[in-house]
């Protein structure tokens, strides 16, 4: 009952329609007419569900039978229980610094005032790959206040001249 213009096995088996609904369309022009449903193949049932003795390796051999109590090697100690605090280091441009300490959901301070040298020393001690940005960005901000103090001294030095020149 094959014919050469019959669909492969795998189209079969994708092109398979429930009870009441049209068979998939033939894949050549010359088989316009609509097939019949095709049967499932026992090579897609017993792929799914391999036999027990192919399992163990064995042949005839029945499937292993779960042991009653504990399994060996488990461990009857507690696990270390961790505790997960959240440190928050926040800055502004200006350089001031503020931490946030929360667990959980609950927070233990909020806005706590820090200077940068603390931020610095704090990142330093828990590990030096967190050193170095924090370091940078600290001294990031310690060139624009450094800017921002010389343009203020050159503004302060420009007012005592003009003060001096109103005195005389």
């Amino acid at each position: 009952m094959s014919t050469p213009q019959e669909t492969s096995p795998t189209r079969r088996a994708t092109g398979a329609t429930t009870a009441g609904s049209a068979p998939a369309a033939a894949a050549t022009p010359e088989a316009a007419t609509p097939e019949p449903a095709p049967e499932p193949t026992v090579v897609a049932t017993t792929a799914a569900t391999p036999e027990p003795a192919a399992v163990t390796g064995e042949p005839g051999a029945e499937p292993e039978k779960p042991r009653r109590g504990r399994p060996k090697g488990t461990s009857t100690a507690r696990t270390t229980r961790t505790i997960e605090l959240t440190l928050t280091v926040s800055g502004t441009a200006d350089g001031d610094w503020q931490a946030e300490l929360k667990q959980g959901t609950t927070w233990l301070s909020r806005g706590l005032p820090v200077t940068a040298t603390a931020v610095a020393r704090a990142a330093q001690e828990l590990h030096a790959e967190l050193a170095g940005p924090i370091e940078a960005v600290i001294g990031a901000a310690r060139e624009q206040r450094a800017a921002r103090v010389a343009a203020l001294e050159a503004e302060l030095e420009q007012a005592r001249k003009a003060l001096a020149e109103i005195e005389d």
